[in-house]
């Protein structure tokens, strides 16, 4: 059996220095890397515009204003991907995670402008919760051993669930007020970026494929063009270059009620930043111990103490980059720190931003229905590898998923209830998670209690071998001590699921 490490020969062959036996260290050329970079924005791009533009039209400012809190969004959320893929010590998780203003925020700041506090109340309060979740971080990442796979796989497979409806949304076209708002062209134009990502994913090269979501991003808006559906006239519009001033939206103040609102908002981004720190490990195939947790924690919470600097938000790891990963199969941190590099200089280069910005929202919505629904099987591929028999894990997923999907099915859910409780739980990811963590203390964990074969759901999860599986083996072959021997007395090797995936 060969067992060369193949990054070792080919960086002998290149005459460079091995490279790391971790995934996520591959290094790519320049031009791949920041293509492949590239792809993560655009990806990404929709969301972290999304949040300063709801809160800046809530606030009541200007458009230039908006305009220099998009940028902000953009510089602070170049500099904390760089921060996590790159990471200094005790801060990064060094793993394939963009970083970016958090959706889970925008109620709680809405409702902090709303009540007469003001953008400077908001940076304030970001900063003081932000300063909390850096001391409890460590604290946060301790909990590591109650997330076995088949709470990882739940939370995984709600990740991909509950950001379906944001790519129907942008395959809708984006903007809920707009009169074209789900019509027959958005619509076509988002299954036309679908369909291209299929092709190229099917009948092109390994360097096609990959850059599958690029390319069909281009290729939806170039036919957005042709068509009259993108607006590239108002690119030329404002200033080429400039740097976010600090403090120019107002220096923060301090009031406790709406520090404590959003420290509850910082509890469930701690909470899905680390499913998706957990996420895009099993995907990438690395592990991610606490101390990695930990660190990728503090990056999230380093970040967005500074963030009000510039005038932005907390800041947390993006589900749907988590995705992309998945996707392409590009498991690079560099990568992704080039996408770190893109967005800092969209963030100081705003005519980059609005190029990017012209970028029809149908057409992210075409790649999101492929990005977000990776997420979901992976996920799935996750819950495979649980043990179901005489135990309770099927309920533990079953309630746990259900339960994840509830404001996803019925966002009113939980209006009438306390504004902290539904800040929680108003979030799919973080219903599911928490679902999930106490299950799972509650039935693999405190087992006073527990019997055999205690319900219907652990009675039917007896033992079965898929048919496809037997297909391999030959007359003889036996299983001996753990070990797989054929019929001639040889061991036949065992590959995980992964790998055997990749041949």
């Amino acid at each position: 059996m060969n067992t060369k490490n193949p990054f070792k020969a080919s960086a002998k062959q290149r005459g460079k220095r091995p490279a790391s036996t971790r995934p996520e260290d591959e290094r790519l050329s320049i031009g791949s890397s920041f293509a492949y970079g590239f792809q993560h924005v655009l990806t990404m791009y929709g969301g972290i515009i999304a949040v300063p533009l709801i809160v800046g039209q809530a606030a009541g400012l200007s458009s230039a204003d908006i305009g220099i809190l998009i940028a902000a969004a953009l510089f602070m959320g170049g500099l904390a991907t760089l921060l996590q893929t790159i990471g200094i010590p005790f801060f990064g998780s060094q793993l394939p995670l963009v970083q970016g203003v958090s959706f889970a925020s925008v109620a709680t700041m809405v409702a902090i402008v709303s009540n007469g506090g003001g953008l400077p109340t908001v940076f304030g309060a970001v900063m003081a919760s932000a300063a909390v979740g850096l001391l409890i971080a460590p604290v946060f990442s301790k909990i590591v051993r109650f997330f076995p796979p088949v709470v990882t796989g739940t939370v995984i497979t709600t990740i991909g669930l509950t950001l379906m409806p944001v790519a129907a949304n942008w395959a809708m076209g984006g903007n809920r007020t707009a009169e074209n708002y789900g019509s027959t062209a958005n619509i076509g134009l988002a299954a036309v970026t679908l369909v291209l990502v299929l092709v190229l994913s099917k009948v092109g090269s390994a360097t096609l494929s990959r850059l599958s979501i690029l390319l069909a991003m281009v290729g939806g808006t170039i036919v957005a063009v042709i068509t009259g559906m993108a607006d590239f006239s108002k690119v030329g519009n404002g200033p080429i270059v400039a740097f976010p001033t600090p403090f120019h939206l107002g220096a923060p103040t301090f009031e406790i009620a709406a520090i404590i609102s959003m420290l509850i908002v910082v509890l469930v981004i701690l909470t899905e930043t680390m499913a998706d720190i957990l996420a895009v490990g099993e995907i990438v195939g690395t592990r991610t111990d606490s101390k990695r947790i930990a660190a990728g924690l503090r990056a999230d919470m380093g970040s967005s103490l500074i963030a009000p600097i510039f005038g932005s938000f907390t800041q947390s790891a993006f589900a749907q980059n988590v995705g992309l990963v998945a996707v392409t199969r590009i498991k690079s941190r560099y990568v992704v720190a080039a996408g770190g590099v893109i967005l800092v200089l969209l963030g100081l280069l705003p005519v980059m931003g609005r190029v990017v910005a012209a970028v029809p929202t149908a057409v992210l919505g075409g790649a999101g229905i492929v990005l977000f629904g990776t997420v979901a099987a992976s996920g799935i591929r996750t819950l495979a590898k649980v043990e179901y028999r005489n135990n309770m894990n099927l309920i533990i997923v079953a309630a746990s998923i259900g339960f994840g999907m509830i404001p996803i099915a019925a966002p009113a859910f939980y209006d009438k209830f306390p504004t902290w409780f539904g800040t929680i739980f108003h979030s799919g990811i973080s219903s599911a998670a928490v679902m999930a963590i106490l299950l799972n203390l509650l039935f693999n964990h405190l087992k006073a209690g527990n019997s055999e074969n205690q319900s219907v759901f652990v009675a039917g999860t007896g033992r079965a071998v898929r048919e496809e599986d037997l297909k391999c083996l030959a007359e003889g072959d036996r299983y001996e001590n753990g070990k797989l021997i054929d019929c001639d007395g040889k061991e036949v090797p065992i590959q995980s699921s992964e790998k055997a995936s990749e041949h």
